[in-house]
């Protein structure tokens, strides 16, 4: 789906062209003994300001654009920082909390990714299996394209977000169910064409294609193998592949939105000139928004269809980091990377490592209308980090993308345990 900051920017942008992330380091100069109670009170200080810098930097980006925003810190020594804020107006609509139901977009990769490696593990797939040997006759140029290029998206294959023919039910203006072999009918060349294995290209329908591979290894549908792999076995309890555009009764979720048809025009001008009217379909709401929450998000399935909370995604993330779902082999080829320069970093399979101002983190971002998200460990996962905001769009214009990297940055850094931006000497 759509991925977040620069990266889901320029895939925003080529979308519309188609129409279009402390320990003791002194103990060789000091002893690591136990705080005195002076140094523990500073240390609580410490962290009571940092907590309520963030929760002031969710505020401004809530109210600069992002709408509704959920952050969670986990830094592995105690109970989890969890902030919920949003514009005044949207709680007209629900009262946001940190644990709404949230759709993750494109942070469904590593999970599915999971999935594979597995089988991988267990010598039913193998990374260097074509993909015409899964899917006969499904996908142009299947001889020379492996489940490996699929997995870090060098494949060479284009995107079906970019055809005309998609268009209508990415905006929800076209009420279709699209099947993953439809999907993968529809997907063009990469423009300009580009050879398997040679670059890394972002492509939703490198994980359409291997969630028919997993299907057919297995014989298993997809949400039973999340469910009976990950989900059941985490105890998460409120993460699911979502079928269509229901949400739970009796779960609270987040409200998207997007801009309406006249600021998505006027966002995108740079980029290109969209027909007039063109724009996603929901309710008016104010500030020139639309609710998209209606829009069905089911063909994303493999490649972006989870519905999850930030309490459960980190709970994956840290499970997958920490060597808990896939044996040591798999997890050294998950890790091993490729350029991704418009992902800030690198890309292995199915996991992002990300460069940020604190670090370098893994995990993934994701986005569907109405929904971008940011979720992060670190390398052992021991720290992880989520940031969830109820608009996708709506933080491309230039005040809103400022003001929620500002949150992102700092809530990485605090779950890192390193001083958010502006408190470093640097400024």
């Amino acid at each position: 789906m759509f991925a977040h900051r620069s990266s889901r920017r320029s895939r925003i942008a080529r979308g519309a062209l188609a129409l279009g992330l402390v320990t003791c380091t002194s103990a060789m100069l000091m002893g690591c003994s136990q705080p005195s109670a002076h140094a523990a009170d500073a240390g609580n200080s410490a962290a009571t300001s940092a907590d309520r810098r963030l929760a002031v930097l969710a505020q401004t980006a809530a109210d600069t654009g992002s709408l509704g925003v959920i952050v969670r810190v986990d830094n592995g020594t105690g109970t989890a920082v969890e902030i919920a804020r949003q514009a005044a107006w949207t709680k007209a609509d629900h009262r946001l909390a940190a644990g709404d139901l949230f759709r993750v977009g494109s942070n469904t990769k590593p999970l599915t990714a999971t999935l594979v490696l597995q089988q991988v593990a267990d010598g039913r797939i193998g990374l260097d299996d074509t993909v015409e040997k899964w899917l006969p006759g499904l996908v142009g140029g299947g001889d020379d394209i492996t489940v490996r290029m699929l997995l870090n998206h060098t494949s060479g294959l284009g995107d079906f977000l970019l055809t005309p023919e998609f268009l209508g039910s990415l905006m929800g203006q076209e009420q279709r169910t699209w099947t993953p072999e439809e999907l993968l009918a529809i997907t063009p060349e990469q423009d300009p064409p580009t050879a398997p294995g040679e670059h890394y290209s972002y492509s939703n329908t490198n994980y359409e294609a291997l969630g028919l591979i997993l299907e057919k290894a297995t014989g298993r549908s997809l949400s039973k193998l999340i469910e009976e792999k990950i989900t059941k076995p985490l105890g998460m309890k409120n993460t699911y592949l979502a079928t269509n555009a229901a949400w739970p009764a009796r779960k609270q979720h987040v409200t998207g939105y997007e801009p309406d048809a006249e600021r998505l025009k006027e966002i995108l001008s740079g980029v290109t000139d969209l027909p007039d009217g063109v724009g996603f379909a929901g309710p008016e709401r104010p500030d020139d928004n639309v609710e998209t929450s209606a829009i069905d998000p089911s063909w994303s399935w493999a490649a972006g269809g989870m519905v999850s909370t930030a309490h459960d995604w980190q709970k994956f993330l840290s499970a997958l980091m920490s060597g808990r779902l896939v044996p040591e082999a798999q997890m050294k080829e998950m890790r091993t990377t490729v350029d991704a320069p418009e992902e800030r970093g690198r890309y292995g399979l199915g996991l992002m490592q990300v460069s940020t101002p604190c670090g370098t983190v893994w995990g993934h971002t994701g986005g569907l209308p109405g929904y971008s998200s940011e979720i992060y460990s670190d390398a052992d996962g021991r720290r992880s980090v989520a940031v969830l905001t109820s608009t996708n769009f709506g933080i491309k214009e230039e005040a809103a993308a400022a003001a929620n990297k500002d949150l992102t940055d700092a809530a990485i850094c605090q779950m890192l345990g390193k001083p958010q931006p502006s408190e470093s000497p640097a400024g």
